[in-house]
């Protein structure tokens, strides 16, 4: 009887250890899924680490090598939605409020992107304006150079 409990005990320890091993591998490919998000600026679909090209001394991603020759074509047409994903994807920073080029003192969400502002009035103005505007507004080439500059390399080990 001794034997039968030390080799249920055993099945069972060995059973624990392979469900810790299998969620720590879940927990694992859900980090790296996590890692790494971003809409491409032409389609607006899931973007891919492939299919990049240079902008801003930065990397912008897309979809698809379609996507990505219409973007090398006319990158002006999709500035404001590319200025968004460098933000998103952390190689640009803000520094100030995209507006006015004030202190940064409130929060907002534009175009799923976390921003800040420098006033109630600057928060009403992007709060209000439909999606597209409110993001032209806050990472339109004028608004994108007050408020935003490339992440450092510093900047880049501590966040």
């Amino acid at each position: 009887m001794l034997r039968r409990f030390a080799a249920g005990t055993m099945v069972l320890l060995a059973a624990m250890v392979l469900v810790t091993a299998q969620a720590g591998d879940a927990t694992a490919a859900e980090t790296k899924d996590k890692k790494f998000e971003a809409k491409c600026p032409v389609s607006g679909a899931k973007a891919k680490q492939d299919q990049t090209a240079d902008y801003k001394e930065a990397k912008v991603y897309f979809c698809c090598g379609n996507c990505k020759k219409a973007f090398e074509k006319d990158a002006q047409k999709h500035a404001v939605k590319a200025n968004a994903q460098l933000v998103s994807t952390g190689q640009y920073v803000q520094t100030n409020c995209p507006l006015t080029g004030g202190p940064m003192k409130k929060k907002l969400k534009v175009a799923g992107v976390d921003i800040q502002v420098c006033c109630g009035g600057c928060k009403n103005k992007a709060s209000k304006a439909e999606d597209t505007a409110a993001l032209a507004m806050i990472f339109g080439e004028k608004s994108f150079k007050k408020g935003f500059k490339k992440k450092k390399a510093a900047d880049k080990k501590e966040g």
